[in-house]
């Protein structure tokens, strides 16, 4: 850990990180899924092979918001400095429980209510009962991951004290093979290797990744230039699939543990993650983009948590007016409604949060 602790948090651009994960987040339920078979794909007229085409990108880009908010919460969990020597697992869980514990059963009591009534959904128990237990709506997995991360940072934080770096490369890499290689290269060999060699599994690698790459280095050209590539290889790849008939599985490449979004996530945290040395921000840290990357992470919980609601109040038109893709052509429409839900999003949020006892609720 000795370079970790050379790393000023201070240095890290954590607003920008955070501010271009919720657009992410955002923009996959706005792109959503466009499934599609080879047949109808070859029968697309060219304007809509365009369509398709530029909202295959749009979604490469947009699946970054997950991996690029895990490695923010593990270097925020899992630094030197946030580290308080003889914090006792119960001090530890309190804050947790404090700060995702009361949004989380705030939200889910919402979305119980937007499902119900607004959906009109039969009422039962056991939704109730399912729906705490495993989501109560599409977003909330992600919370649940986090949960389960939570439970392991206390064990996270001994070993990444104390580990060399020579370890942690070697945690990586097994956990790179056993999410990514295996699941996803392995299966175009003849032969398969015993899935239980490498036994390391789930979103634990992005969360140590976002501690162990605020030591990295690289130029921001070259991380700009391989950020791209990865895009345009998801891009590429579904395509691929797409092309050969595979349904619901062209979108293998674009899950959250493929090979090319993990490289893509990594080449995006790297190039965003350092604060601008431009003569502009050392003159002016307070303008008006850097107070906006500021608002919008201060309020990303609640607005991951609201982004859906408002998102399907515009795309359905609950409220009298309606834009989706059937309206407006996607290429236009992915990108302005991703745009407008953040916004809408952030003022309900800012709203919320002025109510008395809600600040701490609803973000």
């Amino acid at each position: 850990m000795e370079r970790l602790n050379q790393i000023k948090l201070s240095n890290v651009h954590i607003d920008l990180l955070k501010t271009v994960a919720i657009i992410a987040a955002i923009m996959v339920h706005v792109a959503g899924r466009w499934s599609i078979s080879g047949q109808e794909l070859n029968q697309l007229t060219p304007v809509a092979m365009t369509s398709w085409s530029v909202v295959l990108i749009y979604q490469s880009f947009a699946v970054l918001g997950v991996p690029l908010f895990l490695m923010v919460s593990g270097l925020l969990l899992l630094h030197p400095e946030k580290i308080k020597e003889n914090e006792t697992l119960r001090e530890f869980f309190k804050k947790r429980v404090a700060r995702i514990g009361k949004p989380f059963l705030f939200w889910t009591g919402i979305y119980f209510v937007w499902v119900f009534l607004v959906q009109n959904r039969p009422f039962s128990l056991g939704v109730l009962v399912q729906g705490t237990l495993n989501g109560a709506y599409t977003q909330f997995w992600y919370v649940y991951v986090l949960f389960g991360l939570y439970i392991l940072t206390p064990l996270l934080r001994v070993i990444m004290t104390h580990a060399s770096q020579t370890l942690i490369k070697y945690f990586m890499a097994i956990w790179f093979i056993s999410v990514s290689i295996l699941p996803f290269i392995g299966p175009m060999f003849p032969y398969q290797l015993n899935s239980n060699v490498f036994i390391m599994s789930g979103y634990i690698g992005y969360f140590v990744l976002g501690i162990y790459l605020c030591s990295v280095q690289v130029r921001r050209r070259i991380t700009g230039a391989l950020m791209l590539l990865g895009i345009s290889l998801t891009a590429l790849a579904t395509y691929v699939l797409a092309a050969s008939g595979a349904g619901e599985g062209m979108y293998l490449f674009q899950a959250y543990l493929s090979p090319t979004v993990l490289f893509t996530a990594v080449m995006a945290f790297l190039l965003l993650k350092d604060k601008t040395s431009a003569p502009e921000q050392k003159t002016n840290p307070a303008s008006r983009g850097n107070k906006l990357l500021e608002l919008v992470s201060a309020n990303t919980f609640g607005i991951f948590f609201v982004h859906v609601i408002v998102l399907e109040t515009i795309q359905q038109g609950y409220l009298g007016f309606m834009l989706n893709r059937e309206i407006l052509n996607p290429i236009i429409e992915v990108p302005l409604l991703t745009v407008i839900t953040l916004f809408v999003s952030l003022g309900i949020i800012l709203v919320l949060r002025k109510i008395p006892g809600l600040d701490k609720v609803v973000n």
